[in-house]
């Protein structure tokens, strides 16, 4: 039973989004593990900006900087 956790910062995926990112992995998993869709789990994850870091930056802070 496959098991994938996609985290992406929560800046406004939508439900449609969303859906068309697990179904896509479990497609993936399906065409190249050959693994049962069934049983393949797929969970997103949206997490703060606040909370997550690139460089040593919050992604808040850094979306302040690129406008």
């Amino acid at each position: 039973m496959p098991y994938v956790n996609i985290k992406i910062t929560n800046e406004g995926a939508t439900a449609d989004q969303k859906r068309q990112l697990i179904e896509g992995v479990t497609q993936l998993l399906v065409d190249v593990l050959n693994k049962n869709p069934k049983t393949t789990v797929v969970v997103i994850d949206e997490v703060e900006t606040d909370n997550w870091g690139i460089g040593g930056i919050p992604v808040t802070e850094l979306r302040k900087t690129s406008k």
